[in-house]
């Protein structure tokens, strides 16, 4: 799944969108189909998290914001007018057209999207303030996020990373790298662990890869090196050598639940069943 580092860069190569009027509309979601933006002038694209918006606005009408969000297929193309798609037609959830006169238009396309929604640019405060703090603004609030977190002293901190109410934006790849790097246990409790050593780093690597085409932790950008233990499972430990193990935490299902670790430099707790 895109984490926020993701959605920020691509928020930052749909900038192009910002003062330009829509041409044509296709959103492919069954509530929203009637929805037509054409006529309207792009405002702005920001991304929150793992969230991405789009406003629209038309003189002497309520602004309204498109909210997508990429799940875990979720991408978005761009193709010039009466070009051919690169992906298959039946994954498009939203097609948008923007003039670019004197040449054709501009095609945006949003394939597999997990969500998709509309609504009125007032709503947005309301609608997405459950959220926590977003790990990739300038002036991100750490102090508050260790507060929401440190409220859940029972809570697994792998568990409390992920949650999007307490923090914004990590996601398993992060989880993972965060908690080696701090010498913890994805499954250790929120309160057996410096909660604001865990969100330092999290600030720390998210903002230094959040311009990176390419996600690193280690500091190496060669291929195979860029992690210290995800996706490594049975691969030795860059720090000791011990083999890194796999398991879930909360058990088996989606890709959210998965961890790895070192025995050696993360050991969990002794009642830890793996699950």
């Amino acid at each position: 799944m895109p984490e926020g580092d993701s959605v920020y860069q691509l928020s930052n190569r749909l900038q192009w969108m910002q003062h330009r009027e829509v041409t044509a509309t296709s959103i492919r979601v069954p509530r929203f189909a009637t929805v037509d933006f054409t006529g309207m002038t792009c405002e702005r694209v920001w991304p929150y998290g793992k969230h991405l918006f789009m406003e629209f606005s038309r003189e002497g009408h309520e602004s309204q914001v498109l909210h997508t969000h990429l799940k875990m297929e979720g991408t978005w193309a761009i193709h010039r007018a009466g070009t051919r798609w690169r992906k298959p037609g039946h994954t498009a959830r939203v097609v948008l057209r923007l003039a670019d006169a004197p040449k054709p238009d501009i095609e945006l396309v949003g394939h597999s999207l997990g969500l998709v929604e509309v609504f009125p640019a007032r709503d947005y405060p309301q609608r997405m303030g459950y959220l926590g703090p977003d790990m990739l603004v300038r002036d991100f609030d750490q102090e508050e996020v260790v507060r929401r977190i440190s409220e859940h002293p029972h809570l697994e901190m792998g568990r409390a990373l992920l949650n999007q109410r307490f923090v914004a934006g990590i996601g398993n790849e992060y989880r993972a790298e965060i908690h080696f790097i701090a010498g913890t246990h994805p499954a250790r409790k929120v309160g057996e662990v410096d909660v604001e050593k865990h969100v330092a780093i999290a600030r720390r690597l998210m903002w230094a890869n959040k311009d990176s085409p390419v996600r690193v932790t280690t500091g190496i950008k060669r291929a195979g090196e860029t992690s210290y233990v995800f996706g490594r499972n049975n691969k030795p430990c860059r720090r000791c050598g011990t083999l890194i193990e796999k398991g879930f935490l909360g058990g088996a299902g989606d890709l959210e639940r998965v961890i790895w670790w070192c025995p050696q430099c993360q050991p969990p707790s002794p009642s830890w069943s793996g699950e």
